[in-house]
């Protein structure tokens, strides 16, 4: 799933964003350019919102900053990224200014993504695909398997895929054991994620009941293929039941962006660093108010198990744990 260089990177970028707290550099930026979804879905309520975009100049602005760098990951979404306005300027921008970034979809509008793969380069496309077709008709309540299957077949050879399931109160690990093996019938990656709560998705607050004595074996045998995949499922059920203090540690070098300008802290947490209609990029991430924002909820939060925060403190602590004793760890 990662290389030895994607581990090395991210290693000396959180140790510059440790020491230098003013200068920290970027890992990932996801841009939630638009709240444009087509899609239904039960756990996620983003297509209830009023329609609202990133524009191109908006985007160039951000990309401009010092914590942007051209090894910095960005991630295009939305919404559904592919009904932004301006979708197919923003991916010819990136061709040419910062070939270094990825495109997630829900592949409803599957002719429309297949000629923007073919047209630009995107580094890596993210599909989403939580389930059996019935389970994605109950879950996201559009008949999109049969589109999603097309996209595979046609772009496997254009561009790296990943599918990317979310495991939540309304599908099951049998959902799971389904993605995975369309993930090894078609040679492609796969993301496992768990659903939590998230202000920007209005997102309920239902979790996973992980109680259940039997959670770790319902875990489908297939996930070890990846091992970053089994242990953020199977540590859920420490978190969840509170055996589980993990600090938080990617938001020092991972951020996102709304669709209205907002900057938050996380994913998971209503506080807002800033907007950048207001202030740079630079001014939001790097101000002594962000590093105090920061440095407090990296050591006072244990709120989420969110996909894009959490795994990233598990790798991290696994890296460590092949090169430093557990007590300095710890």
């Amino acid at each position: 799933m990662y290389s030895i260089y994607d581990y090395v990177r991210s290693g000396l970028v959180f140790a510059n964003n440790m020491m230098r707290r003013r200068r920290k550099k970027l890992t990932s930026l996801m841009i939630y350019s638009t709240t444009s979804c087509q899609s239904r879905c039960k756990h996620c309520s983003i297509w209830k919102k009023p329609e609202e975009h990133l524009s191109l100049e908006d985007i160039k602005r951000m990309m401009s900053s010092r914590c942007v760098t051209r090894h910095t990951v960005v991630g295009l979404e939305g919404g559904e990224f592919i009904l932004h306005p301006e979708y197919d300027e923003i991916l010819g921008w990136f061709d040419k200014n910062h070939p270094n970034y990825t495109l997630l979809s829900n592949c409803l509008a599957p002719n429309k993504l297949i000629a923007a793969v073919k047209r630009h380069r995107p580094k890596h496309l993210y599909i989403s695909l939580d389930g059996d077709r019935n389970t994605y008709l109950y879950m996201r309540g559009r008949d999109g398997y049969d589109k999603v299957i097309r996209v595979i077949e046609e772009c496997k050879q254009l561009v790296p895929i990943s599918l990317m399931f979310c495991l939540s109160p309304w599908n099951t690990f049998n959902d799971m054991e389904h993605v995975i093996k369309i993930s090894k019938q078609y040679g492609i990656d796969v993301r496992i994620g768990i659903y939590g709560t998230m202000s920007f998705f209005d997102t309920s607050k239902e979790l996973i009941d992980a109680n259940d004595k039997d959670y770790i074996g319902q875990i489908p045998p297939d996930i070890h293929q990846t091992e970053e995949n089994y242990d953020f499922v199977a540590l859920y059920d420490e978190w969840k039941n509170g055996r589980l203090q993990l600090r938080c540690h990617s938001i020092f070098s991972e951020l996102v962006i709304h669709s209205n300008g907002d900057v938050p802290l996380c994913q998971n947490l209503d506080v807002i660093l800033g907007n950048i209609h207001k202030n740079t990029l630079d001014e939001i991430f790097n101000s002594p108010a962000a590093c105090r924002t920061q440095c407090r909820y990296s050591r006072e939060c244990n709120q989420c198990w969110i996909n894009y925060h959490r795994k990233y403190d598990i790798i991290l602590l696994r890296s460590l744990e092949r090169v430093l004793p557990k007590r300095i760890i710890t």
